[in-house]
């Protein structure tokens, strides 16, 4: 086991799992790549966009991490990494003051956004902040009650992608409404793994995501097909990009098939770590070099 001191930079940092800031910075490139297609392109906005989708990663990261701790469902036998709470890295006070921290200064640069994109944002950022709360708190925790993946297409999907090129072009087209979903459906492929993972434990806990509701090989086959329709979603933007569209499709098809049958080989247990791993790189390599395609 690490050795961590307790409410050290080091614990914050692990706390903070900066592996996750994957899944907010894709939706900021795809909707800034659009934004560059239509000749709308912003640097600032889109840079405020960045930062403040991924300080809203590491509040949700420190509110999971509390939230389950007091649950108790971050036990023993816990497959995932390990949780800053639970390993006694962090205090669940000192969290507390961290998270109320972590969505101030992301609620303060999120404002600055209402210069570019105008006051209807803080209703959008209200609800960013509500959902990170409500996915594994309150008297109905969304993500107990299998509603993860349906707020992941929203929160990481059509939410940053909107957002990010709405502040740049004041405007929402089709080619938001494919790459938003498109977005939502790569970076659901992440929670799908952690959840086939954790299937076992999370029944026992009590937690009742789709996989636990609908078994193994509804899982195991969700994540295959998650990647695929992204990939023929993708083909939507070859106007765009041309012959580089279908290119970086197959290639990511390619990388995503590859990691499926090895998660099938595994099947269980903490060897399914690498298999995350796996799908952060293929979702990254995915939306920037799709954005890059988009820009051309």
């Amino acid at each position: 086991m690490e050795t961590v001191k307790r409410n050290s930079v080091k614990a914050w940092l692990l706390a903070a799992r900066p592996k996750t800031l994957a899944g907010a910075a894709c939706p900021v490139f795809l909707g800034t790549a659009l934004a560059y297609a239509d000749g709308e392109f912003k640097w600032l906005p889109a840079l405020i966009c960045l930062v403040f989708a991924s300080l809203m990663q590491i509040a949700a990261n420190f509110i999971n991490d509390l939230f389950d701790f007091l649950k108790g469902s971050d036990r023993e036998d816990r497959l995932g990494p390990q949780r800053a709470c639970a390993q006694g890295w962090i205090t669940a006070s000192a969290m507390k003051i961290g998270i109320v921290i972590t969505l101030l200064i992301a609620s303060i640069i999120g404002c600055s956004l209402i210069y570019f994109g105008g006051w209807k944002l803080i209703f959008v950022g209200i609800l960013c902040i509500m959902f990170a709360f409500f996915y594994t708190s309150g008297p109905y925790p969304l993500s107990y009650n299998g509603w993860g993946d349906v707020l992941v297409i929203i929160f990481f999907g059509f939410i940053p992608v909107g957002c990010t090129y709405y502040v740049q072009a004041l405007d929402w087209t089709s080619n938001v409404i494919i790459a938003s979903l498109l977005c939502g459906l790569v970076v659901d492929t992440l929670l799908v793994v952690n959840n086939y993972r954790d299937r076992d434990q999370d029944a026992l806990s009590g937690k009742r995501t789709i996989i636990v509701r609908f078994g193994e090989p509804f899982g195991r086959y969700l994540y295959l097909i998650l990647g695929v329709a992204a990939a023929l979603l993708s083909l939507w933007f070859i106007p765009f990009g041309g012959f580089f569209v279908p290119c970086v499709a197959v290639l990511y098809l390619l990388l995503h098939i590859q990691t499926w049958r090895k998660m099938c080989i595994i099947h269980s247990g903490k060897k399914l770590n690498s298999i995350l791993g796996e799908t952060s790189r293929n979702m990254l390599f995915f939306a920037f070099f799709l954005s890059v395609s988009i820009c051309l």
